[in-house]
């Protein structure tokens, strides 16, 4: 079977090849081509089969409008929402998105990059993993704009966006104490990144603000127990040992869903027996019965922002000023529900 050519479309359509690159390649509105002529093109080409060569395209352009995302984990409700908000601010500019994912891993992550590379992006936007100093330096060296998402590398001079994880947290110890709590624990997970430090960090200190820093408990769960029995009744058999604790402050969503089951596991009583609360929301925490309470990250803002910080990157954010800021942490919100109100 004859592959389909522009030139075929072009005759189909009573256009010249000019006019159907243009269109294909988004261009027509830039080109002034009508409206009615454009649509009848586009028509053309789908029920004829034809699509342009992106690697041709690419070749003699220099771009393929094309971004790469990698975060930490494809499967949380997390790392989904913000992947659909950088695809829907993306699209804003002209650019589709390219998913992959690290697990956390610095050789995965390393793996995921150098995929990437070879599909030729026109920018990145990582989420990275401790040890990946010298794949974002090489991107660097690449001439590739780089933004950090939800994290960044210390000493790696890059653009991040991220959430302002210490703050966030000391306003959830301010919430706790205020609703009577006086034995908070603080639930984390073994990973080396600057946001969970953040966050142990603005518990530490928010004891300490209110007197409470002899009441300190922290439990770490190995990563490789996350969302397994073995880290549920890890915070079971904390939750045992420590049985003057009144409140579970969780540092991220799926640490908190695992300690909702040690709870039920217990048969302790939520708010009497112990407060729960948890940094980033989930659908479980608005739909279970008491409502649990959280320290809501903006995610849509997070995606939207990282985008917009690449694209100035590239030259096609057309913003009042002198361009972006280079480094932005975004406040998180306060969501109370009855997890935390005796």
């Amino acid at each position: 079977m004859k592959r389909v050519s522009i030139k075929d479309i072009a005759r189909i359509t009573g256009t010249s090849p000019t006019t159907v690159s243009f269109v294909l390649n988004g261009k027509a509105d830039k080109m002034r081509i009508s409206r009615e002529v454009a649509d009848r093109v586009i028509a053309a080409s789908r029920s004829e089969g034809y699509f342009p060569n992106q690697v041709a395209v690419s070749l003699r352009t220099g771009h393929t409008n094309i971004l790469g995302l990698l975060v930490e984990s494809m499967g949380g409700q997390f790392f989904a929402r913000l992947a659909h908000a950088v695809e829907k601010e993306a699209s804003l500019f002209g650019y589709k998105i390219v998913y992959c994912s690290s697990e956390n891993d610095k050789e995965r992550g390393r793996d995921m990059v150098q995929m990437l590379a070879q599909r030729q992006m026109d920018g990145y936007l990582i989420t990275p993993a401790f040890g990946m100093e010298e794949e974002l330096q090489w991107l660097q060296k690449q001439g590739k704009p780089i933004v950090q998402v939800d994290s960044y590398l210390p000493g790696i001079e890059l653009p991040y966006v991220l959430v302002d994880s210490y703050n966030g947290v000391m306003t959830g110890v301010d919430h706790l104490v205020a609703n009577g709590r006086r034995n908070i624990a603080f639930v984390t997970v073994d990973l080396n990144l600057v946001q969970i430090h953040d966050r142990e960090n603005g518990y530490r200190d928010g004891l300490r603000k209110y007197g409470l820093a002899d009441t300190e408990a922290v439990l770490s769960i190995a990563y490789e127990h996350v969302g397994n029995e073995n880290g549920v009744k890890t915070i079971a058999d904390f939750l045992r040992a420590h049985p003057e604790t009144d409140a579970l402050f969780f540092a991220t969503n799926y640490l908190g869903i695992m300690g909702l089951e040690a709870i039920v596991q217990l048969k302790l009583g939520m708010p009497e027996d112990i407060a729960i609360l948890s940094f980033d929301d989930h659908d479980v925490f608005r739909l279970y019965p008491t409502g649990i309470s959280v320290i809501e990250q903006p995610i849509e803002a997070i995606g939207s922002t990282s985008v917009q910080l690449l694209m100035d990157q590239l030259g096609k954010y057309d913003a009042p000023g002198k361009g972006l800021p280079c480094q932005v942490k975004l406040s998180p919100r306060l969501v109370v529900r009855q997890s935390t109100i005796k």
